[in-house]
């Protein structure tokens, strides 16, 4: 529900029918730039009228890329980390995970699999964060590239624990052949 054409500012909180909640990380000229919880950051049209502005912050003359982080930041820190919920699958329910070490003498480490699996997703949404912020950095297209190509082989790294995700469109991807 757009309010006569009311201008969002960097760190206004929004609701959209199909990407659920979100917050505007910066302007362009037709369109905001949103962080939604889900689907990561979107382009809407400044003419969108489907969605409720749940938090409305006025818009500045000029934002600069350090004011929109510093915004984002604090929205962030008021309502929490942008983090996707992802399922643990079934078999893994109250399950533990122990680390047995080689050498005798040495204590193993024992830890609920949710508490792992939850870390496991922060490094997945943490990898995001940095995708997004390479892209939206001053950085030339090469190095663009260059560091991309570093995160991609982290995701296939991270393609190990795969067996954990209950939905396989949760699984990390690596490069592909």
């Amino acid at each position: 529900m757009q309010q006569d054409k009311t201008i969002l500012g960097v760190a206004s909180r929004v609701k959209h029918p199909a990407y659920g909640e979100g917050v505007v990380t910066r302007l362009h000229l037709a369109a905001y730039e949103v962080c939604f919880h889900q689907y990561g950051v979107k382009l809407v049209g400044k003419d969108y009228e489907k969605w409720d502005i749940i938090e409305a912050i006025p818009a500045e003359e000029a934002v600069t890329f350090t004011e929109a982080e510093r915004s984002l930041m604090k929205v962030l820190r008021t309502w929490g980390e942008i983090g996707e919920i992802v399922p643990l699958g079934d078999k893994w329910d109250n399950g533990t995970m122990i680390l047995q070490p080689g050498e005798e003498g040495l204590k193993g480490k024992e830890m609920p699999i949710e508490a792992f699996f939850h870390k496991i997703v922060m490094t997945r949404d943490r990898l995001r964060v940095m995708e997004q912020r390479i892209n939206a950095s001053n950085l030339n297209d090469e190095e663009k590239v260059n560091l991309q190509q570093y995160i991609t082989k982290i995701y296939g790294s991270l393609t190990s624990f795969n067996i954990l995700f209950k939905h396989k469109e949760d699984h990390f991807v690596g490069e592909k052949s």
